[in-house]
């Protein structure tokens, strides 16, 4: 299954390749290459293994966001949910381009 972590871009570099995005308080480096649309600051975007993958619409972005604080708060031990903390956490290096 493939897990998907929403969070909000706070930098993007230069080349407009890198962001610097904000999990709930964890920030990590994302790649923007193979989003499917422009990303701005300020953005939130779904993030899988260091990609962002999808942008959230603005009018979504609140309601996705309060669906993963439920999980993240109800779930417990859930199998899912430790996928979630762990790509939160970042575990492993930040993505490279392939």
């Amino acid at each position: 299954m493939c897990l998907g972590v929403p969070g909000k871009i706070i930098d993007i570099d230069a080349d407009g390749v890198m962001a610097t995005v904000d999990f709930w308080g964890v920030r990590r480096q994302v790649r923007l290459d193979i989003i499917d649309e422009p990303a701005a600051v300020g953005d939130y975007v779904l993030n899988h293994v260091g990609f962002a993958i999808r942008r959230i619409p603005p009018e979504s972005a609140a309601e996705t966001l309060s669906l993963y604080e439920v999980l993240l708060q109800e779930s417990g031990d859930d199998v899912m949910t430790a996928d979630l903390r762990a790509e939160i956490a970042g575990a492993g290096e930040p993505a490279k381009a392939r």
